[in-house]
């Protein structure tokens, strides 16, 4: 079965550049969303296996919405999306429940190292698995 992904981001063209890196991995991207509150919402809905979150967004950030989907489920993956400028806010997201950060402008290669990284540390079955060892 697909891991399931929720990608939010305030600009298309990332939500549609992930979208795509993740759906040619054979990831499943269930949904997006365009801010936090449309995040949580979103989360709530669907229970991805994973959500990728942008750290500065409209309405609601990406911080305040990672705090209230680990209050909903502590178990939650979040994996931020940030510029390099912003790596304070990262860490701050990461104090309050991320799980690990990509960085923009991002390639490929990264975002998929670290999504796999995210969506399978703790299962070593899964992770030999999916890396072939």
């Amino acid at each position: 079965m697909k891991k399931t992904i929720l990608v939010v981001d305030d600009v298309a063209f990332v939500r549609a550049t992930l979208s795509e890196i993740l759906d040619e991995a054979g990831y499943e991207v269930i949904a997006h969303a365009t801010d936090g509150e449309e995040a949580i919402e979103m989360w709530k809905t669907h229970r991805p296996d994973m959500v990728t979150m942008d750290v500065v967004m409209p309405k609601m950030g990406g911080i305040e919405a990672t705090k209230q989907i680990m209050k909903l489920d502590r178990d939650a993956i979040v994996v931020m999306i940030s510029a390099m400028d912003q790596i304070h806010l990262v860490m701050e997201a990461i104090h309050v429940g991320a799980k690990d950060y990509i960085q923009k402008p991002f390639h490929s290669e990264d975002v998929l190292k670290i999504v796999q990284r995210a969506l399978f540390e703790g299962e070593p079955e899964l992770r030999a698995a999916v890396s072939g060892v």
